[in-house]
């Protein structure tokens, strides 16, 4: 009776060491449910960005606004007819005053 019982209590701390210490133990669930969770932000951020995307796309593909705003600030291309004035403060009291003003 004696070495049943020793035989379990044996079999019993090999089974918890493979719980808290082997391959797939619990710790390593935790560290796989943390990387899950930081995996699932960065799958939101990702979303958000081809929504984005996707709204541009549609923007482009639907009317002449977008073209022409995506042309103006990214090419710096004016219509026929326009006059472009730029304004380039002459030093760096005058900047830091326009952008108190803004």
């Amino acid at each position: 009776m004696r070495l049943i019982t020793v035989t379990l209590v044996v079999f019993l701390a090999l089974l918890q060491y493979r719980l808290w210490f082997g391959k797939n133990s619990v710790p390593d669930y935790f560290d796989l449910k943390d990387e899950m969770s930081r995996q699932q932000l960065a799958n939101e951020k990702l979303t958000q960005r081809n929504k984005l995307l996707y709204a541009d796309i549609d923007d482009l593909k639907s009317g002449l606004e977008a073209i022409e705003e995506r042309a103006r600030n990214e090419l710096g291309l004016i219509k026929e007819g326009e006059t472009f004035f730029r304004l380039i403060p002459s030093d760096k009291s005058s900047q830091k005053q326009l952008n108190k003003k803004l």
